[in-house]
């Protein structure tokens, strides 16, 4: 998926993209308890999204999403939001970290995924993840990890329609290989419980 993605990139941008991801997620425990403040535990998986970014010099974002074979364009001014639904989850991402005071500006970028949409396993949280990461390493915006999830969730709810938890973004934020992770949703506070699905 790399290739393919580094591929596309330099097909429509050029060259000197940085290529960034993040995981979908699994949850056993405490499936709708997140948005009422309650216990979960979910972990990341190994499917995600990747994403070649590289800064344009503008205040215009040119996108291109692989597994639609779709493109947008769109500033990054409120009035901006662009009318692909795909697309207003990389534009809701970029406001969110604009109302926190991080300064950012216009970027070219291509992306494809292979978390199955519609499976529960949280793609769009995947795809806000890797955006906001990506921004906050570009623009030195030093942003903290629970930060750049609550980011993920706000742009579902700002911009998406989805007054989701904070499950799916701290997931695939947070998540470390070989572990699963109890979240307490009221009080942010979680720990890490190491899980090999291959012995159950």
């Amino acid at each position: 998926m790399k290739e393919r993605v580094s591929q596309k990139f330099a097909e429509l941008y050029g060259d000197g993209a940085t290529l960034f991801a993040s995981p979908g997620r699994i949850n056993l425990i405490g499936e709708h308890t997140d948005y009422n403040g309650g216990f979960v535990f979910p972990g990341a998986v190994d499917k995600g999204i990747v994403a070649a970014i590289r800064l344009n010099g503008t205040q215009t974002v040119r996108a291109f999403a692989l597994d639609l074979n779709e493109s947008a364009e769109f500033g990054l001014n409120e009035e901006d939001k662009p009318s692909q639904s795909w697309a207003c989850y990389i534009f809701g991402v970029c406001r969110e970290i604009q109302k926190r005071g991080g300064k950012i500006a216009g970027f070219d970028t291509a992306f494809a995924g292979d978390v199955p949409l519609g499976a529960g396993m949280s793609s769009s949280a995947a795809l806000e993840s890797t955006f906001a990461n990506a921004l906050n390493e570009l623009f030195s915006l030093g942003i903290d990890r629970f930060e750049l999830a609550r980011i993920g969730q706000s742009t579902e709810h700002n911009y998406c329609g989805v007054k989701c938890g904070i499950m799916d973004q701290f997931a695939s934020v947070h998540g470390k290989k070989g572990n699963l992770m109890r979240l307490d949703c009221l009080s942010s506070e979680y720990e890490y419980f190491p899980f090999d699905p291959e012995k159950f």
